[in-house]
């Protein structure tokens, strides 16, 4: 899981350019073009609501662990792929509205999750992260990791092509910040 996390964070800021933020995040396959009204949770499986959820958390907990690991050791890295994840959680949230899903991040602060493994997770990462670069770096790796396991069992688990559009730029971003980060670590 922890992998899989790290993963997506930095793919989506290195992928990400100003202007599909611009447009609402349509890159994502979230935005217009896609319908505008609510979609009842009941067209979604308990799969689908499952994954809908975690993938949002699990984007929380990458820009929270990124955004503390930066206010440690200045890294910029940490920081550009901590608004990446920011942007994975908006495209995640339009999803979640769209189909009349609750938000599990709503109104939770950095470093608190509906989810127990996730909050668990999180103890584990920051404890790592703060004891060195390196160890920080290798935060990212395993968060990124997380993020590509997570989200190719996510998109297995969906029919709607909205969703499924959403998981693979997810997924393509992640890979994006798993070379950043690899590139990083290289250097120690």
């Amino acid at each position: 899981m922890v992998r899989r996390l790290a993963i997506i964070a930095l793919i989506v800021l290195l992928l990400l350019p100003a202007t599909a933020l611009a447009a609402g995040g349509s890159r994502y396959g979230a935005g217009s073009g896609t319908g505008s009204g609510v979609v009842a949770a009941a067209t979604l499986t308990a799969d689908e609501v499952h994954w809908l959820q975690y993938i949002r958390e699990e984007e929380k907990l990458a820009r929270d662990v990124y955004l503390a690991l930066y206010a440690k050791w200045k890294l910029p890295i940490f920081s550009n792929i901590a608004a990446s994840e920011q942007k994975h959680m908006d495209a995640i949230r339009t999803l979640l509205a769209r189909y009349g899903v609750a938000d599990p991040a709503a109104g939770n602060g950095p470093g608190v999750y509906e989810d127990e493994e996730i909050q668990a997770l999180y103890g584990t990462l920051m404890e790592k992260g703060v004891l060195t670069k390196k160890d920080a770096l290798e935060v990212g790796v395993i968060i990124e990791e997380t993020d590509i396991a997570d989200l190719d069992e996510a998109i297995a688990s969906t029919t709607h092509t909205d969703i499924r559009n959403v998981y693979t730029n997810l997924r393509t971003g992640s890979y994006n910040h798993l070379a950043a980060f690899r590139s990083q670590l290289s250097k120690y």
